[in-house]
């Protein structure tokens, strides 16, 4: 199902023996993931999504984890931001709810956070942990509304952050990420980046211009930013004009322009070593591997449905940084080899468009979203009736271990 690699991506040696050693008998207490089997599904979420007869077909916009691994954060149509805590009991380990319900969801979000209108993009500040309340916060963009940092215990506005265009009138971001170090929040407008300090809230920031002189670098609008996970200090950013540009993040000098997606680009992420770089856009059906290191040719393309859908369909690297989780519209999350390229396995995660995938950060656990945009008749309430517990959903699947006893024979085969 995917395609055959242009090019084998040679992992640095470094990578590599981290690779081997988290996946093996080491110190290390992450379980080897058996990807090639399809997971269980654990929580199911979908009536909660559906208590709008204003937006009776309201569906989901995206799945992100904590970087605590305690809870998920989503975003559905009807301008909320939800947030699901794990349960746990007195003992610590996870609760199992039972299979006796299919018409209801597995629990309520511990938090529900309205915005005024469609929201752009969020991120959890990176590090976000429930123990320590200050650090307990996430970022959200709204149309025409500014940036703003959210409690994620309470979901009171901590503060906020605004930009002004040349009418002095606030201008939404269409996409926001926080910078490794957690004191920045790097925010795309068209054709600039602005980037506010964390501690500075208010219409204080600096202002870059993706395009050079002689109108050479990235125009468009500025759709998604990443940061490198290594000490690199790049940054990365997608454009809606199918480009990807890296940039050097102290000086926001503009290293290089990646083209060759066929669609804007609406997602961008680093590997975990930082040597390779995985772009996806909308109508186009391949994520692009490069390797930032030799951005001449590109490494090789992983294939989803996405060839007739504008949503951001997104896409994630598990832990180890071996595997790769993307969706599309075929309701199916594809798992691809970061190594070779090569497709692993799928599984059915909801009968509807797939727009959201997320691994837990430590945990052999993974997050999904669904749902598109229906047009249907004037009796919208017969169209939502005709909804199941399968669209319009989230889900967290739990993937079995190597040595995990519940694995049968004919799962194995």
């Amino acid at each position: 199902m995917g395609e055959a690699a242009e090019e084998q991506p040679s992992l640095s040696p470094e990578f590599a023996a981290e690779i081997d050693e988290t996946e093996g008998d080491g110190s290390n207490s992450f379980p080897a993931v058996r990807y090639d089997v399809a997971p269980y599904r654990t929580y199911n979420f979908f009536r909660q999504f559906r208590t709008s007869s204003s937006n009776p077909n309201n569906f989901l916009k995206g799945v992100k984890w904590s970087p605590d691994g305690s809870c998920f954060l989503n975003c559905s149509d009807d301008n909320r931001l939800r947030v699901f805590s794990l349960p746990y009991d007195d003992s610590g380990s996870l609760v199992n709810v039972p299979d006796s319900a299919p018409d209801s969801d597995s629990y309520l979000a511990n938090l529900v956070v309205s915005e005024g209108e469609s929201v752009y993009d969020y991120c959890w500040y990176p590090y976000m942990s429930t123990t320590n309340p200050d650090s307990s916060v996430f970022a959200s963009s709204t149309r025409d509304h500014p940036i703003h940092l959210w409690d994620a215990n309470s979901g009171q506005l901590r503060c906020t952050y605004r930009a002004y265009d040349a009418m002095d009138e606030i201008t939404a971001a269409f996409s926001i990420g926080f910078n490794p170090s957690g004191n920045k929040i790097y925010a795309g407008y068209n054709k600039t980046i602005r980037i506010f300090d964390v501690h500075r809230p208010g219409r204080d920031f600096g202002q870059h211009s993706t395009l050079v002189e002689k109108r050479q670098g990235q125009s468009g609008i500025i759709s998604s930013i990443a940061f490198s996970p290594t000490d690199s200090g790049m940054l990365a950013a997608g454009s809606y004009n199918q480009t990807t540009a890296i940039y050097q993040e102290d000086n926001m000098e503009l290293l290089y322009v990646l083209h060759g997606q066929e669609g804007g680009v609406t997602q961008v992420q680093f590997s975990k070593d930082g040597n390779y770089l995985y772009t996806g856009g909308r109508k186009d059906p391949y994520v692009i591997c490069w390797d930032i290191r030799k951005t001449v040719d590109i490494v090789y393309k992983l294939y989803r449905s996405t060839e007739s859908t504008n949503q951001r369909i997104q896409f994630d690297i598990e832990p180890h940084g071996r595997y790769l989780g993307t969706g599309g519209q075929d309701g199916l999350v594809h798992i691809y080899d970061l190594q070779t390229g090569e497709w692993v396995s799928s599984f059915q995660a909801a009968l509807d468009t797939v727009n959201g995938v997320s691994f837990h950060p430590f945990l052999p656990m993974a997050a999904t979203s669904s749902g598109h945009r229906r047009y249907g008749g004037l009796d919208d309430s017969q169209e939502n009736n005709c909804l199941s517990g399968d669209e319009n959903c989230v889900s967290v699947w739990s993937f079995y271990s190597s040595g995990d006893d519940t694995l049968s024979n004919d799962v194995v085969s």
